[in-house]
This record gives structure tokens, sequence and C-alpha cells, in this order.
């Protein structure tokens, strides 16, 4: 090799250690959006500009363990990677299938962590996110974690967690410390589940409550995510069970700007407005690495979206404390 050559190779592995850093520090904007036959259309229509990862969900396995890749996936993922968005395909969920829990059994999930690494690097994801709740953070999911952290590891993907307060003790330490990062699923405190206990499912107090949880488990400043709803809650006559951000601010003039709406037949919608969303923005700013958003496509659209003032927070915030985010 000669001398020119050497120093152009120096030159580039600097160059990639600078963007390695500057990725490390970047304040995260991870976005769900819904596995469907419609994946492609529906991220065209995300302003990927605005978020740094974007989590598919869900991604789950037929009873033999086997996947399938979503419809148009490699799109996806190299659109996603034109605008510098990461892309994790999340698996499990609230409502998985129920032969889950088998494949997840000691004795078969060596099988179910091989397919998953393979869908991933079969199609270039950046990883997997795991969202496993209630029941099945039992018994095997510290192994499972750990197992298939390894094997990501190996290929350089990435593990992240979904993780609830109100699965606390179910997690371990060990299985905690095994993610590059976790989304905290700072809502649903309160649901069309339970209509003796109404009100708000996402305040503001809860978000502080869950990261000075999380934080005192161990988990660093720089791994944890807050999440953010963007949909409602309805209780009380006439109210439906839920409705999208989307549609409550085209239905109630002025909604963008409060958390709740008076239904013309008494009820009540729940959920956060711009306001709250950004008093959140900066308590994660100060306090975490990161939102996490559920979902992308209960947006809403220009000045009222929910995003949009994510965006706005995160640019006042580095303009005013001269922090470097990105």
């Amino acid at each position: 090799m000669n001398k020119r050559c050497g120093w152009l190779l120096l030159l580039v592995f600097l160059s990639l250690k600078s963007i390695a850093q500057q990725q490390d520090c970047k304040f995260m904007v991870v976005g769900y959006t819904r596995n469907n036959i419609n994946l492609l259309e529906q991220v065209k229509h995300i302003k990927l500009k605005n978020i740094t990862h974007l989590n598919i969900a869900f991604v789950n396995p037929d009873s033999a363990g086997n996947f399938i890749a979503p419809i148009d996936l490699h799109k996806v993922v190299k659109l996603a990677h034109r605008k510098h968005v990461l892309v994790l395909l999340s698996f499990g969920g609230g409502s998985p299938p129920k032969y889950l829990p088998a494949l997840l059994a000691a004795d078969r999930q060596t099988k179910l962590i091989d397919a998953l690494v393979k869908l991933a690097v079969d199609n270039n994801a950046d990883g997997i996110d795991v969202d496993l709740e209630g029941h099945m953070i039992n018994q095997d999911y510290e192994s499972f974690v750990s197992g298939l952290s390894a094997s990501l590891k190996a290929h350089g993907k990435l593990m992240t967690a979904a993780i609830a307060g109100y699965y606390a003790e179910r997690y371990t330490n060990k299985a905690l410390a095994r993610f590059d990062f976790v989304n905290i699923m700072s809502y649903d405190k309160t649901g069309p589940w339970n209509q003796a206990k109404p009100g708000q499912h996402a305040p503001y107090d809860m978000a502080v409550q869950d990261i000075a949880y999380w934080t005192g488990r161990g988990i660093p400043k720089e791994k944890l995510n807050l999440g953010v709803p963007f949909y409602a809650y309805g209780f009380g006559q006439g109210a439906p069970a839920d409705m999208t951000y989307k549609d409550v601010v085209d239905q109630f003039p002025g909604a963008e700007d409060k958390d709740e709406v008076v239904l013309p037949a008494g009820g009540t919608m729940y959920y956060n407005g711009i306001p709250t969303i950004k008093a959140k923005t900066k308590l994660a700013l100060d306090k975490a690495a990161g939102v996490m958003i559920w979902q992308l496509m209960q947006d809403a659209n220009g000045k009222k979206s929910l995003l949009r003032a994510i965006n706005k927070g995160i640019k006042n915030y580095k303009n005013a404390v001269g922090k470097k985010l990105d």
C-alpha cells in the first residue's frame, strides 16, 4: 500500500468514527407504525426527517416459528435509510399469537432467535424490537433476550425493547441490561377497560415517575426513551372506546391545545395535546435519551401535528442550551 492510499484510508476511518459518535449523541425519536399491506404507502407519508428510528409493528412468526417479511419491507428499509432513519422489526405486541409463548420456551427459543436474526439480516433491517408483554415476561424471557442480543450483535444489529411500569417486577436487571435502549410505555394508566376509573391515561406526572423508576433500576439515561401516545381513550356517555389524535383534533376545533374534550352526549376523550407533548419532550431532553411514539399514523397534519411539536421542542432546546443533539 502506498502512502497516499494509507492517508485516504485513515481519513475514511476518522470520518466514519465521527459519524458514529454523532449518532451516539443524537436525541432519539422512535416512531412505531403498523405492519399491514399498505406499509410502504404509510411510510411514504411519514415525515422521516423528524424521526431517527422506525419500528414496524408487529412482525410475528407462524405456529412453526417461521417468519414472512412484511410486504415491500426491502423498499421501506431503503427509503428510510436514504433519510438516515434506522428500521427495527417489532416482535410480540399487546395481542400476540396465542402460540408465541410456546415458541419462547427454553427448548425452542434457539430456533426462534435464529429466525428473527435471519429476518433482520436478509431484509437489511437494523435490529429487532422486543415487545413482549404481560404473561410473556416469564421464566424464559431473560434467556431469550440474552440469546437474541448475542446473535444480533454478531451481525451488527440492535436489540431494543418496549417496557412498561405495570409489568415492572417481571423484568430482571440482567434482561434489562441486554438492550441497546428501551422505550418506556408511559401511557394506559387507565382506559376503556376500566370505566370506573375515568381520567387521563398518560399524565405528565406518570412520565416523571416512569423515568425516575427505570433510572433507579439501573438503566442509564442514555438508554431510556419516554413513550408518548398519539391516541385518546373515552369514558362516559356517548364516548367511543378510543380515537386517534388526528380524529380528535379534526372533530373538535382547538382540541390540539388541550388534553381532553367533552362530547355532546356528555362523555370525555382524554389524550395528550401539543402543550403536554412539548412538556414531555422537554422532560425527555433533560432526563432521557429520546422519545417513543405509539403510533405515527394516528398523528394530525400541519400545525396540529404532535410529531411537529416534538421536532420543534428539540430545536428550541438545542437553541436554548446549546447542546449538540444531532
